[in-house]
């Protein structure tokens, strides 16, 4: 069993995220998350939800397309924030990120959603 001290905080640890795909079998990548506190995970929120924009003016016409690009960004942006890198083949980066979030949504909500798991509850699920 681990010895518990408090304050010595991590920088970051490491997780595999697993997800399904499209063809039914499942992918996984393994992340190397930032470590946050609880506290410091609630303002990263406040941050992101802070800058987000998120309403558009009433007399514009919904776009699913604007919504989707918006949601991508977003999304990439929330997984630049959380990771310190990544074993894919791709550098982890703005462009990168962006793809991952707009060609495999499932695998960018995995990520988001572990490392909530993580920092909020304090357990990496399999």
């Amino acid at each position: 069993m681990a010895k518990i001290i408090l304050g010595k905080r991590p920088t970051s640890f490491k997780h595999v995220v697993k997800f399904p795909l499209l063809d039914g079998t499942e992918g996984a990548i393994e992340c190397v998350f930032k470590y946050r506190t609880r506290k410091e995970f609630g303002a990263f929120i406040d941050g992101m939800f802070t800058d987000s924009g998120a309403a558009a003016p009433a007399d514009e016409k919904f776009s699913m397309a604007k919504l989707m690009d918006s949601t991508v960004e977003k999304n990439a942006d929330y997984l630049l924030e959380v990771l310190e890198g990544w074993n894919l083949d791709e550098k982890l980066n703005r462009d990168s990120a962006a793809q991952l979030c707009d060609e495999l949504p499932g695998a960018a909500v995995a990520i988001m959603n572990e490392y909530r798991a993580a920092v909020l509850d304090g357990r990496l699920g399999n």
